[in-house]
């Protein structure tokens, strides 16, 4: 129970902040905004560390990836396995969210003025290509410095990555020194997220008080809704992939061997503090240890099958909120590509992602704290499926490179 309450102690103060925050707007109703300003507040100390934040987290990640242990078969197994599981996991989201309206509100166009939410449509004619080059490059640095230019950041963020690898030993200053940047810029947020339940709960409490008790209904339907099918999720989607990774054998092997990952993502709600386990639990299933070395870790950083849901959710809750309209295929490319930016680091990487939903869909950058709320609630099944992913699919990767009779040939050794 100590444990319990010291892995879950911020969350339950953040929530508990939105509940009492709830609770004054719905009583004060419009005089609840005199608040708005504590608000803003915590929403300025989170744009203004929003690029560096990106640049060093990026950065020093690509400038530390070593070559991995395995041939490059599993690698790109690996790769393959992760696309293919990701994409099921923001299908689910979708069908989830179009099954169901997250919120409903009586004047969308309130809250779009409310929150300053500009038109995005453009008078200017620019074919496909001009736009592509627009976005994912800027002509001038002092231009990649703000948040109009998320993409082109992110991508020179990658190249300094990459250039750094390749410098080798000449780089591994520069990546010292970004990487000292990036420690002290994870210390400025946590710093931000001591004053997160009053930011939060004086945003909430001005959102309920100014659109009313509508959104409130609407936060707690989204945590239900995720909630009801992470679970099925869980059950349906990872028992069908441990058949098709080694049929019935395969399906006892692993839920004889999952929960204690399962429990540990739920208790600790990190994935990362959940490797070893997690890891553990894949060898004990069958999966070799070469493989499960392998994909374990990787997948801690770019496979998570519940903050892909989670994307889909946020992005449809704006939708839902601001009464946008924004295509399927769209809404799949951004959660897929939002997802990818949420590290092993909790809090930087998931900001990271919420903002570029946000830029890349045109909402206001005020419509953060919206999106901090929604990952607060839904964090600890996002992280079980986050985990318990990684293992399921260290299954289909040991299929397919030792082939369907892999987890006897394991066995019998």
């Amino acid at each position: 129970m100590k444990n319990f309450l010291k892995n879950y102690r911020s969350t339950l103060i953040l929530i508990g902040s939105i509940i009492i925050g709830t609770i004054v707007g719905i009583i004060f109703k419009e005089k609840a905004a005199i608040l708005s300003p504590f608000g803003d507040l915590f929403l300025n100390m989170l744009l203004v560390i929003i690029i560096p934040l990106i640049f060093l987290t990026i950065s020093v990640s690509i400038g530390k990836m070593k070559q991995p242990k395995r041939i490059g078969k599993i690698l790109s197994t690996i790769i393959l396995v992760f696309a293919i599981t990701s994409l099921v996991s923001v299908f689910v989201g979708i069908i989830s969210t179009k099954s169901f309206k997250l919120v409903n509100v009586k004047d969308a166009n309130l809250i779009r003025e409310t929150l300053n939410m500009e038109e995005s449509v453009s008078s200017e004619k620019v074919n496909f290509l001009e736009r592509t080059i627009q976005t994912i490059s800027v002509n001038d640095f002092s231009k990649l410095l703000t948040r109009d230019n998320m993409i082109a950041l992110i991508i020179f963020s990658i190249l300094i990555g990459i250039s750094i690898n390749m410098a080798k030993e000449k780089g591994t200053k520069l990546l010292e020194v970004l990487d000292s940047a990036n420690e002290v810029i994870q210390k400025f947020i946590k710093i931000i997220m001591y004053y997160a339940p009053i930011g939060l709960g004086c945003y909430f409490a001005a959102l309920v008080g100014t659109f009313g008790k509508e959104i409130a209904i609407g936060y707690g339907k989204t945590f239900v809704i995720y909630t009801i099918v992470s679970v099925l999720f869980y059950f349906i989607v990872y028992t069908l992939y441990a058949f098709i990774a080694a049929g019935l054998n395969g399906v006892k092997s692993y839920w004889r061997n999952i929960l204690p990952a399962t429990f540990t993502s739920l208790a600790t709600c990190s994935s990362a503090a959940s490797i070893p386990v997690n890891t553990s639990c894949a060898k004990k299933i069958g999966v070799p240890e070469d493989i499960a070395d392998t994909t374990i870790p990787l997948g801690t950083s770019f496979h998570k099958d519940g903050s892909i849901i989670g994307s889909v959710f946020k992005i449809m809750f704006l939708v839902y909120l601001f009464n946008a309209s924004i295509p399927t295929s769209k809404i799949l490319g951004v959660a897929l590509l939002a997802t990818l930016l949420v590290t092993a680091v909790p809090i930087g990487g998931g900001t990271i992602s919420e903002m570029l939903i946000l830029t890349m869909l045109g909402f206001p950058v005020t419509a953060l704290p919206i999106l901090t709320i929604i990952a607060t609630i839904i964090d600890p099944p996002a992280t079980m499926l986050n985990v318990v992913g990684d293992s399921a699919s260290s299954m289909l990767v040991a299929r397919i490179i030792d082939g369907k009779k892999w987890l006897k040939i394991k066995k019998s050794h």
